[in-house]
């Protein structure tokens, strides 16, 4: 079952649900034996089937690893779009790609807590888990693992350069359940509203909320 003392999870497995998304979440306390080594769980397996939400479709499945961040992060500094990841990371979610096969997509989810009047995908998709508000971005592991750059050697760490990062990373319903070819992606507004935030919510409740 997934870390639900991870609040970025437990509030992305709880859009998944609100959305009807269908998943199956990873037993992560461990590592797992895959031929001669072993790999980082996933967090999540998800299978967008059945009836999505209206005006979208289902074209893949997804092999997810949420990573949770604020947004921004910092409080001198504000850093917005950070998007650190592992080495380990990258090579354990390309090998499970591989093991999985043809029909199954290898992709970041970068769960993102709001900490300013400010979010990285339009107001419709900011959810609220728990009074707190959040924003889910995706990008494919090839699309990452193309420009991510070293950012610790200590560390293992590497990341993507905003710029490119905003370029290549999704609101997560749209990497998910795209709209159907020909049809016009949702406008884009990072800006929540200047009278403030709406009362503590979480679900479906948040998202009828003018931002």
């Amino acid at each position: 079952m997934a870390n639900r003392r991870n609040h970025y999870e437990a509030a992305f497995e709880a859009y998944l649900r609100q959305e009807r998304i269908a998943y199956v979440a990873v037993d992560e306390q461990r590592r797992s034996l895959v031929g001669d080594g072993s790999l980082k769980s996933l967090d999540f397996i998800v299978s967008p089937a059945g009836d999505p939400p209206a005006g979208r479709h289902n074209p893949t499945r997804w092999l997810v690893d949420v990573k949770g961040r604020k947004f921004p992060s910092g409080v001198k500094q504000p850093q917005y779009w950070r998007n650190w990841s592992t080495g380990d990371d990258l090579r354990s979610l390309q090998r499970w790609q591989q093991e999985f096969g043809g029909g199954f997509t290898a992709a970041l989810v970068f769960a993102y807590q709001l900490t300013a009047e400010r979010a990285p995908t339009p107001p419709e998709q900011v959810f609220y888990h728990r009074g707190t508000p959040y924003a889910f971005v995706g990008i494919r592991l090839a699309d990452y693992a193309a420009d991510a750059r070293t950012l610790s050697p200590r560390w293992g760490t590497v990341s993507m350069p905003v710029g490119q990062f905003r370029e290549r990373a999704e609101p997560l319903l749209d990497l998910f359940c795209p709209p159907p070819p020909g049809d016009d992606a949702p406008e884009f507004s990072a800006d929540l509203p200047e009278h403030g935030r709406p009362p503590s919510t979480s679900g479906a409740a948040a998202r009828t909320r003018p931002w």
